[in-house]
């Protein structure tokens, strides 16, 4: 009898877990995605205000090299990602990669941008 009414209880307590799981998940967050036309404008590359961007943004993670420490190497980033793509993961983060959207203004965003899509 005590076997039936445990199990019992362990199912209960299971589902019961179960539902508060998929009730209580948080709703992943909608980020404004570049539409499909979206093209970062190509200029010349500033290498002094990239260099400092990146120095003042990303070099904890990604090195002094580009050699990648928590973060991905990035020394060739321009011969792996679009530039579209390289703008999309540095303004809308993830993956471990923080937002940084509302922390660098657009001019900034696509002087890294096309700086790193330089590095091939």
């Amino acid at each position: 009898m005590f076997k039936w009414v445990f199990s019992s209880l362990v199912v209960v307590a299971c589902l019961f877990g179960i539902v508060l799981l998929v009730t209580e998940l948080p709703e992943k967050e909608q980020t404004a995605e570049p539409s499909p036309s979206f093209t970062v404008p190509d200029a010349p590359v500033d290498m002094a205000a990239a260099e400092q961007i990146y120095k003042s943004n990303c070099l904890s993670c990604h090195g002094d090299q580009l050699q990648g420490r928590v973060g991905p190497e990035l020394a060739r980033v321009g011969s792996e990602m679009a530039k579209e793509q390289i703008y999309k993961q540095i303004a809308q983060g993830g993956g471990g990669m923080p937002k940084y959207e509302n922390k660098l203004s657009e001019e900034q965003l696509i002087i890294l941008t096309n700086w790193l899509a330089s590095k091939q």
